[in-house]
């Protein structure tokens, strides 16, 4: 079965289009809804992306751009400005429930406020988001979530292929137990990760094939292109 891929655009600091390409090949390759959190929506005009839907309060967006969208037929869900969720969980919900088993949240890193940003980590862990996988990307840090152990009970395996000499930092959002790194510079084989402690910052891809597996607990992965190593 062909998993369709969906792209939300937050409206943290977003990333330019050479920039992506560059750091993170295919990253737009066979995507099959674009959704927009309020403001994202003109991250989408800067990366070249047809919206197909786009949902939020409408407090970062011009009330003429939300005419300007529903003119061009593009799907506009506009909620209150009260409401539990961010605009980039309401955008993340949306291609979920289009169906969407792949997922890339553009512009949910960085920006004035941490907390957004940390609240953009934290929907890799959004329960909706269970057996999808979800990465948030910039023009150079890819963020994803490892949780073990898998469905079936054996260990959760997380492919970390990509360019020697990017960094790659396995941050335990809990007790992490059986960590197992391959392609990796400084190597773990089955080992524990707890909560806290910085062990796994900063080690070096040293092989295209890396991988990392882990048995139980959760880990962020963070991928940061070789430049940004000093």
């Amino acid at each position: 079965m062909t998993v369709r891929r969906a792209i939300v655009l937050a409206d943290g600091d977003g990333p330019d289009r050479a920039d992506l390409d560059a750091a993170w090949p295919g990253w737009d390759a066979d995507i099959d809804v674009v959704v927009a959190a309020d403001g994202g929506a003109r991250l989408g005009a800067r990366l070249g992306l047809r919206l197909d839907a786009w949902v939020g309060d409408g407090d970062s967006l011009d009330p003429a751009d939300l005419d300007a969208l529903r003119r061009a037929g593009i799907p506009v869900e506009l909620v209150p400005a009260a409401k539990d969720e961010s605009d980039a969980e309401l955008a993340l919900l949306a291609a979920i429930a289009a169906g969407a088993g792949d997922v890339t949240i553009l512009g949910a890193l960085g920006g004035a406020r941490v907390d957004h940003a940390l609240a953009g980590v934290a929907l890799l862990g959004h329960p909706a988001a269970s057996g999808i996988a979800v990465r948030l990307l910039d023009g150079r840090t890819r963020v994803r979530l490892l949780a073990g152990p898998a469905p079936g009970g054996g260990p959760a395996t997380l492919d970390l292929g990509g360019r020697v000499g990017d960094i790659v930092s396995l941050i335990p959002l809990d007790d992490a137990a059986g960590v197992t790194t391959g392609g990796l510079r400084y190597p773990l084989r089955d080992e524990p990760l707890p909560a806290g402690p910085a062990r796994g910052l900063s080690n070096v891809r040293v092989d295209p094939a890396a991988a990392v597996m882990v048995r139980s607990g959760r880990l962020l992965v963070v991928e940061v292109d070789a430049t940004l190593r000093q």
